[in-house]
């Protein structure tokens, strides 16, 4: 059977290749050359703060929860020294623009107000400028008015925080011992923060959850108005809380609930950008340099950042389970700045993986795949390199549109299938034959 006639909910695509196709990189790889072959332009800048103050039941992020104090210093002295090594190897190929940066988690907020001045002015060593736009993330707990002032202090116009659900017995269900009253709070103090752009994370699928409670979270998150939306289907992977314990999402029960929130958004003036992320109408949009994922460069800084050029993909190692994680970042505080001057570990991408990375990350948005774009990218026709695609419009999943390959509704549902589905049989053998740690 193939992979379109069977679960919509595979696994969620918003970088190819995935992480567990990413093997140590031989010989290493320095940075300064790497980047200086790039366009720099329009690059995008990413910190990674890998820490929360707890490990949410459905996480198979990067992140160690409660960290000690003298932990976070040290990886922010880490990070420190990074910043120094990998300004100095961009600066190696001459000028460069940052035209987006994010920092994420992890939960960014986690850190204090003099820790956070500390973390940007590391931004702005590694060229960030106020009036780039910039995307912080945080939490319930952690979005106090201290710190969310340091952000927008700083120039942060978005602010992202996970709310998941309006009901504390659902996340109570998914190890998130969050209070509704904390959220409310906490939304509160973003708007009053002000920062241009409020999203909003929620999850359907949790266990608990009926249709009547999902509209309320929804209509709940609607109060607000927030800018974004992302809704996530709930995932039970390997060697998290969920995945140990075998709760099982169900298929029936996220689909129902997905339809559901999608009507309720259009009703309310949202426009779907994508399966997760839903825009409302007027919202404010970036200014400056427009970075585009599919072609242009990102400049990942901290352990767990992933960092691409067209042709290298790198990043530190991954883990999920609380040792391998500790381990990672023990290593990553650990590191001279020669090991900071190289891609170790990663992914080199051939043309062929060029042209599907591109091919993907296009179709999976609403904006659709460029065919005109792609040619004159990679001088070929995108059906021809991935027959694959053909198979789309019979199944009413894509339609051409002039001189765009677009994924129709029912399409741009199963985009966490088709995703994988158009992944390479060498990507697809390294994903499994990873050992997941």
């Amino acid at each position: 059977m193939s992979i379109l006639e069977g679960s919509r909910f595979q696994s969620y695509v918003y970088a190819y290749p995935h992480k567990t196709a990413y093997r140590p990189i031989e010989p290493a790889l320095p940075l300064g050359p790497l980047w200086a072959a790039e366009r720099r332009d329009a690059l995008f800048l990413y910190f990674h703060i890998p820490f929360c103050e707890q490990r949410c039941g459905f996480c198979n992020l990067f992140t160690q929860p409660v960290p000690h104090d003298d932990r976070v210093e040290a990886y922010l002295g880490a990070l420190e020294r990074q910043v120094g090594v990998v300004r100095r190897a961009l600066d190696e190929g001459g000028a460069f623009t940052i035209a987006r940066a994010a920092i994420g988690g992890g939960t960014p907020t986690l850190l204090d107000a003099r820790q956070l001045e500390r973390l940007f002015a590391m931004c702005r060593t590694m060229g960030y400028a106020p009036g780039t736009p910039l995307s912080v993330e945080t939490s319930p707990e952690t979005a106090l008015p201290d710190r969310l002032a340091v952000l927008v202090g700083n120039g942060a116009d978005r602010i992202s925080i996970g709310v998941q659900s309006f009901v504390d017995a659902e996340v109570k269900a998914v190890n998130r011992p969050q209070q509704v009253a904390d959220v409310h709070r906490a939304l509160r103090a973003i708007r009053d923060a002000g920062p241009a752009i409020l999203n909003l994370d929620l999850m359907y699928g949790l266990p608990g959850q009926t249709a009547a409670s999902w509209q309320g979270s929804l209509a709940s998150a609607l109060e607000y108005r927030p800018e974004e939306l992302y809704l996530y289907p709930l995932y039970v992977r390997p060697l998290t809380t969920l995945g140990k314990k075998q709760v099982e999402a169900v298929d029936r029960h996220r689909v129902e609930l997905y339809e559901a929130a999608r009507e309720t958004l259009r009703g309310a003036g949202y426009r779907q950008v994508s399966l997760r992320m839903f825009r409302r109408a007027n919202a404010p949009s970036a200014s400056g340099p427009v970075y585009c994922c599919q072609a242009d460069g990102m400049i990942g800084l901290g352990c767990g950042a992933r960092s691409y050029t067209r042709g290298v993909h790198y990043s530190s190692e991954w883990a999920v389970g609380a040792r391998g994680v500790r381990g990672i970042i023990d290593r990553y505080i650990a590191r001279t700045d020669d090991e900071f001057a190289v891609a170790a570990y990663g992914f080199v991408l051939d043309a062929a993986e060029q042209r599907r990375r591109w091919l993907i990350l296009s179709l999976l948005s609403d904006e659709g795949l460029d065919l005109a774009g792609y040619r004159a990218r990679f001088g070929g026709d995108p059906v021809a390199d991935i027959p694959a695609l053909a198979e789309l419009a019979p199944r009413g999943l894509a339609v051409h549109e002039a001189d765009t390959l677009r994924l129709t509704a029912e399409g741009l549902a199963r985009a966490d299938a088709i995703g994988p589905w158009l992944f390479s049989e060498p990507v697809q053998r390294l994903m499994a034959d990873y050992e997941l740690t």
